[in-house]
């Protein structure tokens, strides 16, 4: 009787802790899905351009191709690399005659859903975006007109326009090239992750260590930032809230003042997506922290003030890991063959 009443005990209790753990665990998945959103299986529509396969392979061709800078050297690929998670593994990016740029290259992965585009937000969308670099002197330093004179003197480049851009008198222009690079950067999205697949209902995607760096994550108000499809990338923050980082980090940078000049706006940056974060060190604007545990560690000093120990630290480094989801496969094009009117490559 004694022993029969003892197993009864023993499953009551077994029971009850599984019955806790379950709980626990459908409180966690309930509070992530109310803060964060799966990267979606499929690219979103972009207002006013529409994603057409020939304006996709179009963009695919010019986001590869270094002809659009005056050196013939540098194309949107080489600062944002979609081999080595969208960025460059620079602590800033090299650009015309073997400037650095002040500021570390952003991701361009999952980018169609960030509010703006660079650190500052200077550009509203994808496709203005694209134009900055292939103008800045330390970039690609080139301009408009080149860029025009260089793709209509490649009859294909031609023929694409036309078939992209139906209708148009002049097809060939810079704001097209625009459009059409952001319809492929569009495409460079990461679903099925295994934080994705917890997002969507899986509670066993995740393991143990990745759930409790996840509420970790919640807890201690790194999602002020951090939330959404992205994973930041929705809004302009601070960057020194608690206390200013190290001057290396900050680089004498003031992010979004440089835009709006309003005071309020010093030191302020968009926050970087971290999704696939492990792909795509160094980190911060200014590109000098290698270490992920060590950026973690930065950001709990700067902009949290919480009692996060090592351990904590360990944890919310191992969920942020589980944020890689599958990288795009892109088939490298091949490019149209210049002409004797193609513009010569020069790195004056």
């Amino acid at each position: 009787m004694k022993k029969t009443y003892l197993v009864a005990l023993v499953c009551t209790l077994a029971g009850s802790v599984a019955g806790y753990a379950a709980e626990k665990e459908d409180t966690l998945l309930k509070d992530a899905q109310a803060t964060f959103r799966p990267i979606p299986d499929k690219a979103p529509a972009i207002k006013d351009n529409e994603a057409t396969p020939d304006k996709i392979e179009l963009g695919k061709m010019l986001y590869f191709d270094p002809r659009l800078s005056k050196s013939g050297l540098i194309s949107c690929n080489t600062c944002h690399n979609v081999g080595l998670g969208g960025a460059d593994y620079q602590q800033t990016s090299t650009g015309h005659g073997w400037k650095r740029g002040p500021r570390n290259a952003p991701t361009v992965l999952n980018s169609v859903f960030n509010v703006a585009q660079f650190w500052d937000g200077r550009a509203k969308d994808l496709a203005e975006q694209a134009k900055g670099p292939v103008q800045a002197g330390v970039e690609m330093n080139n301009t408009p007109d080149n860029v025009v004179k260089t793709l209509n003197s490649m009859p294909e480049y031609v023929e694409l326009f036309k078939k992209t851009f139906p209708g148009q008198a002049t097809p060939v222009t810079f704001d097209n090239m625009a459009k059409a690079i952001e319809v492929f950067e569009a495409t460079l999205i990461t679903p099925d992750s295994k934080f994705d697949l917890f997002l969507k209902g899986n509670a066993q995607a995740m393991n143990q260590q990745e759930k409790e760096g996840l509420k970790l994550f919640m807890e201690h108000g790194c999602v002020s930032c951090h939330g959404g499809t992205n994973m930041g990338g929705d809004g302009y923050y601070e960057l020194g809230v608690v206390k200013k980082p190290s001057d290396a980090i900050l680089a004498g940078d003031k992010g979004r003042f440089a835009v709006t000049q309003a005071k309020n706006d010093e030191f302020s940056f968009k926050s970087p997506s971290l999704r696939n974060i492990e792909l795509t060190p160094p980190y911060f604007h200014s590109g000098v922290v290698w270490d992920l545990k060590e950026a973690v560690s930065v950001m709990n000093d700067s902009q949290l003030g919480a009692d996060l120990k090592a351990g904590d630290i360990d944890k919310i480094v191992t969920f942020l890991k589980s944020t890689t989801g599958k990288q795009p496969q892109v088939l490298y094009p091949i490019l149209p063959a210049p002409t004797n009117a193609t513009l010569k490559p020069s790195l004056e």
